[in-house]
């Protein structure tokens, strides 16, 4: 099995949005793009929706099925690893081997002198085609970069040959995910994590490092955007280098992932995969979830006051909902409006507040960032939320379909 050139993760925490996504990739599909969409769901938000991985495969089927779609699709195991890699099984082709969480754990001396003696011929100075200026590389770095991602990616080779054995090496898609750290890889540390994925014998389509900035959940990108791009355009010429050194898979791409919509560095990705003609995965992850929100702010009435619920449960309940996603969202409290003041908003005005429009006057991300982690609150109103979804799931269709074609694949393809 073989990704292509474009594939795009679409989160869907409650399930409900199949078609509304796959009509914004069939838009861009109509103008050129060669684009597949990956429906992805982790295990933790499996947990939290009372879901199970069966039930994201059946809506990306009947999705495909009723829009009548002819491309490939894929059903990705979102951030797995061996304590729940099991029950994604039989319903994935696409797997994220998650190891952030070993990263930094110890290796044995012997893994280590393997490590040393295998990339003794990169000391000094290694010169990465397209890259100016070469890298300088030491025993101590090469040591560092061991000690760092070692354990990790001996981790990854145990996730993808259990998955392996049970489905067959030609049913899946691998990809390996470092991102969810605090530190992002330098391109020389990926250059030489690409050689501990290789020495694993891991197919690795797809590789989601760490990058420079904030990637904070529902809002756009924060940090430089030139230095967010050197590092990108450093990365696809470390992977074009390293799929010749290493023999890895010569289709294997960047991966972009996050909840962040990261508006501000989608032209900056573009411009890069078109000068070099690469290919891209980027994950949307909980857009979907904002726009649900929105869509039950537009219909009024008992939906609205389901928003708003979210909201002030949210705000009550904020440690809590923040706390596993604390490196990911930064929240200023005194710019949260109160539980009274929402109380007061009518649909356009909690709409504007929430929906991802930078300039809008009303628009407010620190309310949008914890609306994002309140997924939980929805998930407790039961079949109250479900029910409103299917009510009223022609306006949030509209919305999921609008934000995910126009702001986000518009912005990354440039169309």
């Amino acid at each position: 099995m073989k990704i292509e050139k474009y594939s795009l993760g679409v989160g869907d925490r409650f399930g409900h949005q199949g078609e509304a996504q796959l009509r914004a990739i069939i838009n861009a599909v109509k103008l050129g793009i060669d684009l597949v969409p990956v429906w992805n769901k982790s295990n933790r938000e499996h947990s939290y929706i009372h879901s199970k991985p069966s039930d994201t495969r059946i809506e990306a089927d009947d999705a495909v099925k009723a829009l009548s779609f002819p491309g490939n699709y894929y059903v990705d195991a979102d951030h797995i690893n061996l304590s729940n890699v099991q029950g994604f099984l039989d319903s994935s082709d696409f797997f994220t081997l998650d190891v952030a969480s070993k990263i930094g754990t110890s290796s044995s001396e012997q893994d280590l002198e393997l490590f040393l003696h295998s990339t003794k011929k990169y000391s000094g100075k290694l010169y990465i085609p397209g890259i100016d200026s070469p890298f300088e590389v030491s025993e101590e770095l090469l040591m560092s970069i061991a000690q760092k991602f070692l354990a990790a990616i001996k981790e990854a080779g145990k996730i993808y040959q259990y998955i392996k054995d049970q489905k067959g090496a030609a049913n899946f898609i691998t990809e390996v995910s470092i991102d969810e750290v605090e530190v992002p890889q330098t391109p020389v540390e990926l250059f030489f994590i690409l050689q501990m994925i290789a020495y694993q014998n891991i197919p690795i389509q797809t590789i989601a490092p760490k990058f420079t900035g904030r990637f904070n959940k529902g809002v756009n990108y924060v940090g430089d955007v030139a230095q967010f791009a050197k590092e990108f355009e450093h990365d696809v010429l470390v992977i074009d280098y390293a799929v010749k050194e290493f023999g890895l898979p010569d289709n294997l791409k960047l991966s972009v992932h996050s909840g962040s919509d990261k508006f501000s560095i989608y032209p900056e990705i573009s411009r890069i995969i078109r000068k070099y003609d690469k290919g891209i995965h980027v994950k949307t992850a909980g857009t979907t979830w904002l726009e649900e929100v929105i869509g039950l702010a537009l219909a009024g009435g008992d939906a609205l006051d389901l928003a708003k619920h979210i909201y002030k449960t949210a705000l009550i309940r904020q440690d809590e909902l923040c706390a596993p996603y604390a490196d990911v969202i930064d929240i200023c409290q005194e710019q949260l409006p109160t539980a009274e003041e929402v109380d007061l908003w009518d649909s356009q005005k909690f709409a504007n507040t929430l929906r991802h429009i930078p300039n809008h006057p009303d628009y407010n991300p620190n309310f949008r960032q914890l609306i994002h982690v309140g997924y939980k609150i929805a998930a407790e109103s039961g079949v109250h939320f479900t029910e409103l979804l299917e009510k009223h799931h022609e306006i949030i269709g509209k919305c999921v379909e609008e934000n995910l074609f126009e702001r986000h694949l518009k912005r990354l393809f440039e169309l």
